[in-house]
């Protein structure tokens, strides 16, 4: 069974980008105002720029959310440069924007790097330990 080679963590970290990306996907509407536009490399998308680069991280997000449900290898490098990107994005947008006042978005911006990186880099991690289970 491929569940017991993947794991539940692999799986749910599947399940994750495969949200993900439906939200990629769907930047182009903005649902939910200006503010839903794709970041890239720091920068807020908004216009052209965010009608293509938004679904294509989202066809590379489904792209590496089924390489991992199916324990494909070529989930790792797709991993390993999504987690750089990751990294890359955060620093890069905190050192662009100006940090807003109060405390909450400050916890709310600690929360969400925990969890971007940690699910980034953890799934690039997983797939590296289990490389020899990928096909």
């Amino acid at each position: 069974m491929v569940e017991a080679n993947r794991g539940r963590a692999l799986s749910v970290f599947a399940v994750l980008f495969a949200i993900l990306a439906i939200s990629n996907l769907l930047k182009p509407l903005q649902i939910g105002g200006e503010q839903t536009g794709f970041v890239f490399f720091g920068q807020r998308l908004s216009g052209t720029a965010n009608t293509i680069a938004g679904p294509l991280f989202g066809i590379y997000l489904l792209v590496y959310a089924l390489g991992i449900w199916r324990m494909k290898r070529f989930a790792l490098p797709m991993g390993h440069a999504y987690a750089t990107y990751v990294v890359l994005n955060l620093i890069m947008f905190t050192a662009k924007n100006p940090r807003p006042p109060g405390v909450g978005p400050v916890i709310f911006g600690i929360v969400y790097m925990v969890v971007a990186i940690g699910v980034s880099v953890g799934a690039a991690y997983l797939l590296t330990k289990h490389k020899a289970k990928l096909s």
